[in-house]
């Protein structure tokens, strides 16, 4: 038995729109969180795959893509010399160290310090902290949700990866919790943004995903809704898609049930102790927006990777 869900829709219905990026000039195309220019002691940023040098995920005659994950597909130096472009977009200097984790779908949180930088192998987490001035913390993404979390009292700053597994192991609210104890950060003093990721017009999932969050969260039925996947061509052209099968055609497609992970994640933040007006949704589906966005399932898994970096820019002279 399924929960009780929204009406049956389509998936433009459900579609969050990205904002036009910032062009860097080093040539990086990246999202920056609207008002948070407001902290100028903090540095974050959500990439897009516009920019870079890669070759291994476009067209032989298309520029360079960021793509930042170090993937079979792609050379290790110019995946290095992707995230330099980054660091520069976001912070100024090519050489702000930037740090990644070795992200498994889980609960588990970490906290990051300058000792890290040439740290092998990587922390095995899905989310990791810090309040130490001068790093990048940041995690990849190319369908998953990333969240950003910062404490606007104490300066720290934190950076998680959910994808539906480590949003039902409630990832996001592990990193609040850890940022609590480290640091003594308040929910009522943090602010947060959810980044780029599948949309629930496009994330359609099976009894497995349903389960698991049916199993974790009172408000699970909330998150899912009944999404018609009939393929429009189909349905405007049935004759084309004539066969040997009874009755003479294919099937026009089924409804199928999405999830809402942005909103999941939302909804842990809120659980958290973060007031609603403190979290920001940037917007931005990677699967209907492969322009713009990498996506592990619109490319059957040959996709490069975002990244999503939040740091604490160190005191200059005047400050």
């Amino acid at each position: 038995m399924t929960p009780s869900r929204t009406p049956l829709a389509h998936p433009e219905e459900f579609t969050r729109q990205a904002p036009a990026p910032s062009a860097a000039p080093n040539g990086v195309h990246w999202l920056p969180v609207a008002g948070w220019e407001k902290f100028p002691w903090l540095w974050h940023g959500f990439s897009t795959r516009k920019g870079g040098f890669s070759r291994a995920y476009c067209a032989a005659d298309a520029p360079g893509e960021l793509n930042l994950g170090f993937t079979e597909a792609d050379s290790r130096d110019v995946v290095s010399a992707n995230r330099r472009l980054l660091a520069e977009a976001v912070t100024g200097s090519a050489e702000t160290p930037l740090i990644a984790i070795r992200q498994f779908h889980s609960n588990l949180v970490v906290r990051t310090t300058p000792a890290d930088q040439s740290r092998q192998p990587l922390w095995k987490a899905d989310g990791h902290i810090t309040d130490e001035p001068g790093l990048l913390l940041g995690v990849q993404t190319a369908d998953c949700i990333p969240v950003l979390v910062a404490d606007r009292e104490r300066r720290a700053a934190g950076a998680c990866h959910a994808g539906w597994r480590g949003t039902v192991k409630r990832i996001v609210e592990s990193g609040v919790g850890r940022m609590r104890l480290e640091f003594g950060s308040r929910p009522e003093d943090l602010v947060a943004a959810i980044g780029p990721g599948i949309g629930p017009c496009c994330y359609a999932i099976g009894e497995e995903v349903l389960s698991g969050f049916e199993s974790q969260f009172v408000y699970a039925g909330e998150l899912f809704h009944e999404v018609d996947d009939t393929d429009p061509v189909r349905t405007r052209y049935p004759m084309l898609f004539l066969n040997q099968r009874a009755p003479c055609h294919a099937p026009l497609g089924p409804t199928a049930l999405h999830v809402d992970l942005v909103e999941a994640n939302r909804r842990q933040l809120l659980d958290a102790g973060l007031k609603p007006g403190s979290i920001q949704i940037v917007g931005g589906c990677t699967h209907c927006q492969t322009g713009l966005f990498f996506s592990h399932r619109a490319s059957q898994g040959h996709a490069g990777r975002m990244m999503s970096v939040i740091g604490i820019r160190p005191p200059g002279p005047s400050d």
